[in-house]
């Protein structure tokens, strides 16, 4: 009697636990998004088109704190440092306007989160790029972010400059113009240095009910580790250089981790919009061939008639 109450225990302690970690979602990776928006009622609606610019844009810039692939919020422990980098080279320090923004938390309920805003005026053609220092004591995590603002037709002029930030990635492939399919490649530096062996995780943001969706699919269809679906994982080479593939338009976050300093993993972090396939694969409809329409149907027409001739002159002979 005593084993089955002992039994009982464990097995209801096991599904609190599995109930815990449905309600609560399998943690992903934390991520400092930079989402460009017209309006804070949309920046959950970010596109690939909202990181171009037209030349005299006032562009506003929202900083927040998540999970992109399950669209999970929190709260941003500290003011982020925000900057831009004009196309020229000048480097423009902005400032974080603390604002607060609709959001769903861990355990799947709706709720407002600590986030913050900036902006700048798109004043030369060419790549701007937002940058962005985020330290997070509870993640044990200081980020560094760098996100392309591009403006121009054929103003491919800054996109691979190094900023000098503790953590970096710099792109080899020019980080817009992209559609899925398409290989991402760049190099993770730590000190100016290059980064060897070190984790690159991957993740693609999705909307509140689009990411409700897909985690539930990966914790059905692979509930022995429904992570490995959220968060990809790749390595740098001996060089600090790393590839991923692009499979699906959207916005994607690329994360190197560097060394710890005082307890807080440095990491580096490159934002890419990505859109779809162009040009877009069209639908072949498929049709069922008519005799007349039929490949080599005149010359079988042809052979069968001379055989046909050739039957009836035989005939006529005899």
């Amino acid at each position: 009697m005593e084993r089955r109450k002992k039994m009982a225990t464990i097995a209801a302690i096991i599904l609190t636990g599995l109930f815990i970690a449905s309600a609560v979602g399998i943690a992903s990776a934390h991520f400092t998004m930079i989402f460009p928006s017209d309006s804070q009622a949309t920046i959950w609606d970010v596109a690939p088109e909202d990181y171009i610019a037209e030349r005299g844009e006032t562009k506003t810039v929202y900083i927040m704190w998540g999970h992109p692939y399950e669209h999970i919020s929190f709260d941003m422990a500290s003011v982020p440092e925000v900057s831009v980098m004009k196309p020229d080279g000048t480097v423009e320090q902005l400032t974080a306007e603390e604002i607060t923004v609709d959001g769903m938390d861990v355990e799947g309920n709706p709720g407002t989160f600590v986030a913050y805003k900036a902006s700048f005026t798109v004043d030369q053609r060419g790549d701007s790029i937002v940058f962005v220092r985020y330290e997070d004591e509870d993640q044990k995590l200081t980020d560094y972010v760098k996100a392309i603002i591009h403006c121009g037709e054929e103003q491919w002029i800054g996109w691979d400059a190094k900023l000098g930030q503790k953590a970096e990635i710099v792109p080899f492939t020019r980080p817009y113009g992209l559609e899925e399919g398409f290989v991402f490649t760049g190099k993770a530096l730590y000190d100016g240095n290059a980064l060897p062996d070190a984790d690159v995780e991957v993740e693609k943001y999705h909307t509140l009910d689009l990411g409700k969706e897909i985690v539930e699919a990966a914790e059905t269809m692979y509930p022995y580790d429904p992570p490995m679906m959220f968060t990809r994982v790749t390595k740098t080479n001996a060089a600090g250089g790393f590839a991923y593939t692009l499979d699906e338009p959207g916005i994607w976050f690329f994360g190197a981790y560097g060394p710890e300093i005082e307890g807080l993993t440095q990491r580096s972090v490159f934002i890419i919009p990505v859109l779809e396939e162009f040009p877009a694969e069209k639908e072949v409809v498929a049709e069922t061939p008519t005799a007349a329409a039929s490949p080599g149907f005149s010359a079988i027409a042809v052979i069968a008639g001379l055989f046909i001739v050739v039957y009836l002159v035989k005939r006529k002979e005899r």
